[in-house]
């Protein structure tokens, strides 16, 4: 029973691999005929002369691809295949044609405004103003029933004597003009690694060129941002000068439209690459400059945050590069953009006082109205800087109390550094009592501004000693001067010396300092003895003035 259950088996599989063989000779006996047909009907159409012709010229068989071609009687049958290979240069590089736009109708496009058994698939330039069309007609008597016209094959020579890249087509073998990979001619494969070479070689050049330039500039000023920023972004400039280079290069490659788009597309995609490659380059350069400044290197916890602020800024620069770069290839990036926008607003508004104190904290550190350990006035409070911190500020004020301003607020507030000032004024006015003849006064004026333009400190301009007015109860003389000198300590010792000097001029002078005094007069009755019957009897008569100085403290 098993030997007859197998051979049952073998029976059924014998008759299925029968039946499949028959099959597949029944469909190769039906196929035959058809392809002939095919082959008959490869050229009824438009669409399908155009198409033969294409594949034809794209394989190199330009005699057979000749036959497509409806030779006017001035030109020489031989030279029949060269114009071929010529039309179709002509029309890969002005038109890249697109075949579902060309009538599949053996008729023809009836409604295109032309007669009968005439196509127009496209239109070429014929000198700067001027374009031709390139036409179609039906010959239905020949082997080939769609030939290029007469008048489009007379042009063929014209239309290819303007083409930019036709001197390379000349001197290229015929192999190198067959249709290679990704639309591309063998030729301008072979080429294409010199056009990379010399890309790259502009590239390098003209960076090293610019940064020669600009490096003198830079070392001429005071900041070390820029001499760094030219050193880090040495690259990214040289891939920036490449891609321009290549842009202007790109013409003489002669490629078709497709590749020739794609390439375009390409080169814009890197150079926004490269742009947001220098962006990033230029963030660390800022991160390595704020990190080794006195704000930086203040609290670990300031070069913690500088570290990941500098993080999060590199994370964002990349994340709008990817999306310039699918965008600029022709990816969808709507939905990503509305996506990272509905993100952002929800993060800035849960988090819109800590970076508001965040960015306040940035632009102090870019603006640095005031450093650490720095005496300043916020509004009407001084003291001094004790720590800027990524969220606020401490400042230690005359009375050893700690004030914390949030970075946000203290940003828009009115800040006065006196750390900042290089001199520091003495301004005062003293009064001489009028007594005081005006030779004294000249004495006192001249000599005090004598001693003050003889101090070593004293700032040369703005030195002025002047008699000022005439007072109720003095003769005024202002003061104004500026020292040398920035620190306060050193200031009070000068104000000291600058203060007794004075006081010993004026002693010298013979005149004396004014005070406000202040005059009463009292009218009181006077008593007047008499002497009578009973005696000394006290009487009022008349009145006596009562004049009393009184200085005021």
């Amino acid at each position: 029973m098993l030997l007859s259950y197998r051979r049952a088996v073998l029976l059924r599989a014998a008759l299925a691999l029968g039946c499949l063989l028959l099959t597949a000779a029944q469909a190769g006996a039906q196929a035959a005929p058809d392809a002939d047909n095919a082959a008959e009907t490869l050229t009824e159409t438009p669409r399908a002369a155009l198409t033969r012709f294409f594949e034809l010229a794209r394989s190199g068989d330009y005699q057979e691809a000749a036959k497509f071609l409806e030779l006017p009687p001035e030109l020489d049958p031989a030279r029949a295949p060269e114009l071929a290979k010529r039309l179709k240069l002509v029309l890969d590089h002005h038109r890249w044609l697109d075949f579902s736009k060309v009538s599949a109708a053996s008729s023809g496009n009836l409604n295109d405004g032309l007669s009968p058994g005439v196509e127009e698939i496209t239109r070429l330039p014929l000198g700067r103003s001027l374009s031709w069309p390139v036409r179609l007609v039906h010959r239905p008597n020949v082997e080939v029933r769609w030939l290029f016209s007469r008048n489009s094959v007379l042009r063929v020579d014209q239309w290819y004597k303007e083409l930019p890249n036709r001197f390379w087509l000349d001197l290229s073998p015929e192999p190198l003009l067959r249709m290679g990979p990704r639309n591309l001619l063998w030729g301008q494969w072979v080429v294409l690694p010199l056009f990379l070479l010399v890309v790259w070689f502009a590239g390098v050049s003209l960076s090293r060129l610019s940064r020669t330039l600009f490096a003198p500039l830079a070392r001429r000023t005071s900041a070390k941002w820029d001499e760094a920023l030219l050193t880090r972004i040495a690259s990214p400039l040289a891939m920036a000068f490449g891609l321009l280079a290549a842009q202007l290069l790109l013409p003489a490659l002669g490629l078709y439209p497709p590749p020739h788009r794609f390439a375009e597309r390409s080169l814009r995609a890197l150079l926004f690459a490269t742009f947001f490659w220098g962006l990033a380059r230029s963030v660390d350069v800022g991160g390595q400059l704020l990190s080794s400044s006195q704000w930086g290197t203040g609290a670990p916890a300031t070069r913690a945050m500088l570290l990941f602020g500098s993080r999060v800024a590199k994370t964002v620069i990349a994340a709008f590069a990817l999306v310039a770069l699918f965008s600029e290839l022709g990816y969808p990036v709507t939905s990503l953009l509305a996506g990272l926008g509905v993100g952002g607003i929800a993060v800035a508004l849960s988090a819109q006082k800590s970076l508001e104190n965040l960015i306040g904290a940035f632009a102090i550190a870019v603006d640095q109205p005031f450093r650490e350990g720095d005496f300043v006035r916020v509004d009407n409070m001084l003291g001094t800087v004790e720590l800027i911190g990524m969220r606020s500020t401490r400042i230690r004020t005359p009375d050893r109390t700690l004030v914390s301003i949030p970075n946000g607020k203290l940003a828009d507030m009115r800040i006065e550094t006196f750390a900042a000032r290089d001199r520091i004024r003495l301004g005062f006015s003293f009064g001489l009592t009028y007594d005081t003849t005006a030779d004294q006064l000249h004495a006192v004026v001249d000599g005090f501004e004598g001693l003050l333009r003889a101090h070593p400190k004293i700032w040369p301009e703005g030195c002025v000693v002047r008699f000022r007015e005439l007072g109720e109860s003095a003769l005024w003389i202002e003061v104004g001067c500026w020292f040398a000198t920035a620190d306060f300590d050193e200031f009070t010792v000068i104000r000291q010396d600058v203060l007794i000097g004075l006081m010993k001029l004026v002693e010298q002078s013979g005149a004396r300092f004014a005070f406000p005094t202040r005059t009463l007069q009292l009218d009181a009755p006077v008593a007047v003895r008499e002497t009578g019957d009973e005696g000394d009897v006290p009487r009022l008569s008349g009145r006596q003035r009562v004049e009393q100085t009184k200085p005021r403290a």
